[in-house]
């Protein structure tokens, strides 16, 4: 009897959408995918790649902090951004890691419907890079030129 209510509950929380089939087992991301990481493939060490995970993360945590997101859109930031880049790599896509960082934490805070102006996710990652470079901070004007063509090309 008690094994039947366990099949009954396991298969209640297996369900399919669109042929896609959703488990606890299935939600993370497949240990083969792990190792190599496609930066190992491509040559870097591994101590390098985790040094710029970490900074990357900690790039996301300051920010999330700084815009007053919830601890829960920063730990979304933190999760797209490892998930990119266990998909990409960082010697093919070497742009700045805090690049990566300003869309992910744009992008959980959407997600986790804390929405921030873009313009407040550039000057706060602006403010991070200034502070970590130690210049003196000063605010980014957005250019008007570029909010006006903007404005002209979606019309």
């Amino acid at each position: 009897m008690a094994d039947e209510k366990t099949e009954k509950a396991k298969n209640h929380v297996q369900k399919q959408f669109s042929s896609v089939i959703i488990t606890l087992e299935n939600c993370t991301i497949p240990t083969e995918r792990f190792y190599p990481t496609p930066s190992g493939q491509d040559g870097l060490d591994l101590e390098t790649e985790t040094d710029l995970r970490i900074l990357g993360c900690e790039f996301i945590q300051t920010a999330g902090i700084l815009l007053k997101l919830p601890q829960v859109a920063m730990a979304t930031g933190q999760v797209l951004f490892q998930r990119f880049y266990y998909s990409k790599s960082f010697v093919k896509h070497n742009m700045e890691v805090s690049v990566v960082a300003m869309a992910c934490i744009n992008l959980a805070s959407k997600i986790e419907e804390a929405p921030r102006r873009i313009r407040d996710v550039i000057n706060v990652f602006h403010h991070i890079r200034q502070k970590r470079n130690g210049r003196s901070v000063y605010m980014i004007f957005l250019c008007v030129s570029l909010v006006v063509l903007s404005t002209v090309s979606q019309s």
